[in-house]
């Protein structure tokens, strides 16, 4: 939960806002914070596209389950883009931590723990 309080003019403003592990995924993505490892420094660079791509995992991975319309909004969510989101959707539809079974009208992308 966050809440934001102060003034727009003269109008006090006191706003609550709930949010979800996949809202607070968004939310850093959009940041793009680190923390600085002071001491070791990694083997390659973490590109956005890696970057993200670790993003998406989790939130699946933390949901359980997902539709493919309610990951598809999330994953636009987190890049900004329509493309971006479909680039990783398809992505987790052939990975092998991701199972998708038909879910009626729509497919039902389920993480799977390894064994």
């Amino acid at each position: 939960m966050l809440r934001i309080r102060g003034s727009i003019g003269d109008w006090p403003v006191d706003l609550t806002l709930e949010m979800d592990d996949g809202d607070w995924a968004k939310l850093g993505a959009q940041l793009q914070v680190s923390k600085p490892e002071a001491s070791v420094a990694p083997a390659k660079p973490v590109t956005q596209d890696e970057a993200l791509w670790q993003i998406a995992k989790d939130l699946l991975r933390k949901a359980g389950q997902l539709s493919g319309p309610d990951l598809l909004d999330q994953l636009e969510g987190l890049t900004g883009s329509a493309v971006s989101g479909k680039r990783l959707l398809v992505r987790l539809r052939h990975s092998a931590d991701v199972k998708v079974s038909s879910g009626g009208d729509t497919p039902l992308y389920r993480w799977i723990e390894p064994a």
